[in-house]
């Protein structure tokens, strides 16, 4: 290759990185339940967000059993403050959870594309035999989403009861399922405590097209009153989680949520009234956003 020939490759590939599309960033609407719908939008686009991850479960901004009423209406709010709807949070966790039919048909109504799904566990069962059951009990939930034209991705968390914290496993019970119908939300926070050295790396490249969601937070390991150790959450790049090398892997993605579950005054519980003040927990999730954009491209 002559010099010049190397330096037109360069310039090509800096090109094509710079044509990239920039992420979109969803906050997830728990931590501004202590706002009705159109205040949370307004402090959503204040602060400098994309999109919204609206909670659509029991206790949520909107409850299931309301959703074909008040979900249309959400949407409207939302979108009127040039704020994007791409994904709902649900309590789904197959065809035969109640008013699952209802949310989606509400979700699919709305324009919305994705849904959040998942909370499945581990009993003292054989692994191989639970992942045979969750790989059968997952087809009609295929079936419903396919029915209403969206996706659902599957959240992952950490823990020992945890289904898919070690990603393999949800792999393995939608590996026969097309990923248009269901998928992974694959968090990194959560990720990163199952395997912070490596594990977290082999397990993203592992969902393949299956990642389809980026949920995002950080954390440390610190021990509990009782000695244990667990992890701590925190704001962005005080933890461990390595979100510059988790981005440069240029993981595609559909839909970025950021998370907040270090201690904001009630909000990271999804409190409904806090005890700090709006601008302090809005200051915060401006600063965590900041950082996240500056690592994810955007």
């Amino acid at each position: 290759m002559t010099r010049r020939d190397f330096f037109a490759v360069q310039a090509a590939a800096v090109a094509a990185a710079q044509a990239l599309p920039k992420p979109k960033i969803a906050i997830f609407s728990k931590h501004l339940q202590w706002l009705d719908i159109p205040a949370m939008a307004d402090a959503a686009k204040d602060t400098g967000f994309d999109a919204i991850d609206l909670t659509v479960r029991k206790g949520g901004h909107i409850e299931p059993a309301n959703a074909l009423a008040d979900l249309p209406k959400a949407a409207e709010a939302i979108r009127a403050r040039g704020l994007e709807l791409p994904m709902i949070t649900t309590a789904i966790q197959s065809a035969a959870t109640p008013d699952a039919e209802n949310v989606l048909r509400a979700a699919s109504d709305a324009g919305v594309r994705y849904f959040r799904w998942g909370g499945l566990k581990y009993t003292d069962a054989g692994v191989e035999a639970q992942i045979r059951m969750y790989r059968d009990s997952v087809l009609p939930l295929a079936k419903l989403a396919e029915k209403h034209g969206m996706c659902g991705i599957y959240h992952t968390h950490s823990g020992t009861r945890e289904f898919g914290a070690a990603i393999w496993d949800i792999y393995q019970t939608l590996r026969d399922v097309d990923p248009k119908h269901l998928a992974i939300n694959y968090d990194i926070g959560h990720a990163t405590v199952e395997g912070g050295y490596g594990g977290w790396e082999i397990s993203s490249r592992l969902c393949g097209p299956y990642l389809r969601g980026i949920a995002v937070k950080d954390f440390v390991w610190k021990r509990n009153a009782a000695g244990q150790w667990r992890p701590h959450w925190c704001p962005l790049g005080e933890g461990m989680v390595n979100l510059p090398a988790f981005f440069a892997k240029r993981h595609a993605a559909d839909v970025i949520q950021l998370h907040f579950e270090y201690p904001l005054g009630g909000a990271e519980h999804g409190d409904r009234i806090i005890t700090l003040s709006r601008d302090q927990v809005l200051a915060a999730m401006a600063r965590d956003l900041r950082h996240l954009r500056s690592v994810a491209g955007g």
